[in-house]
């Protein structure tokens, strides 16, 4: 596939700016560049499901969208993007549509890992030539920074509050990646915030002119329930990289593993804990058993990982 970077960041934005999202937040900067990876020919069909994004980018009759653009409830964004796709298919067939149209789920990791995860999964299963993107910032932001299934352990939330007799979140977080990837489909990807965005835009491109489903894991930072200030979003995203809480990554029908990134130096998760409240507790006296735990976690998924790629 040839990539000319530069003109592929001089394209139009088809996320315009003027909508309501947060200062600093890691959502806007992910789909602004995902959707950079459309060619400017083509048209795209997104299927948006309840949650920061739409409540923030979508007030009717304002939209900061410039593509079709369809505001779902939480547990169906992926069905409805299925939907919409095989109805194109049968107007193209007519020859009713001379266009070419890209379409995309968007989900937050509430509305994927949790509340959504039936629809994603059968339009999974059932191949639609889509794109199901999750920005995920770990919580369910817009309603309250709520736990969800993308949570890390031991962090805190409202409904895992740290205190006298909790330390955050007990469970460690699912990997949706993996689970995605088991259901062998053509392309899945795993990305973040990092340097000039290459790594997103690339991913990005490869999914949307991949035939059949594809999802892209996008770790997107949120301000208020991650607790750190704007401009310090990117050193986030390269500290959870290089400790490797969160590999970058690609999987080719469920068979092909690619790493995407690989740090020259392995960094603590200390590196990447202390950029956040959400994990400030964990900094202090007597929490050398829980960083231990959490390191220990992030230590055995980056060895499964390295050994999946490796074959």
């Amino acid at each position: 596939m040839a990539y000319n970077f530069k003109e592929v960041m001089s394209r139009p934005e088809r996320l315009v700016p003027g909508h309501r999202m947060c200062a600093g937040c890691g959502a806007t900067i992910a789909l602004r560049n995902v959707l950079k990876a459309i060619k400017p020919e083509d048209k795209a069909v997104i299927a948006n499901a309840t949650g920061c994004m739409e409540v923030s980018t979508f007030t009717y009759p304002y939209s900061a969208w410039t593509d079709s653009y369809i505001h779902n409830a939480f547990e169906n964004a992926a069905a409805t993007a299925g939907g919409v796709e095989a109805a194109y298919n049968a107007l193209k067939k007519r020859g009713k549509i001379d266009e070419t149209y890209k379409f995309l789920a968007v989900g937050g990791d509430g509305g994927t890992y949790d509340i959504g995860f039936q629809s994603l999964s059968g339009a999974m299963e059932r191949n639609h030539d889509m794109v199901y993107v999750c920005y995920d910032n770990e919580a369910y932001m817009n309603t309250g920074i709520q736990r969800s299934s993308a949570t890390p352990m031991f962090a805190d939330t409202t409904t895992t509050p740290n205190g006298t007799v909790s330390d955050g979140k007990k469970q460690n977080r699912k990997d949706m990646t993996e689970v995605i990837a088991a259901h062998r489909v053509p392309y899945v990807a795993q990305t973040t915030l990092m340097g000039n965005f290459k790594d997103l835009i690339e991913k990005s491109e490869k999914a949307i002119y991949t035939k059949g489903a594809c999802f892209l894991n996008i770790l997107a930072p949120c301000p208020r329930g991650w607790r750190y200030d704007a401009e310090n979003i990117m050193d986030i995203c390269k500290a959870a990289a290089d400790t490797c809480f969160w590999p970058m990554y690609e999987v080719e029908n469920g068979e092909k593993w690619t790493l995407s990134y690989e740090p020259k130096k392995k960094l603590p998760i200390e590196d990447f804990l202390k950029l956040q409240g959400r994990f400030r507790h964990l900094l202090q006296p007597g929490k050398e058993e829980q960083v231990a735990a959490f390191q220990a976690e992030v230590d055995r998924r980056w060895e499964v990982l390295l050994k999946k790629c490796s074959l």
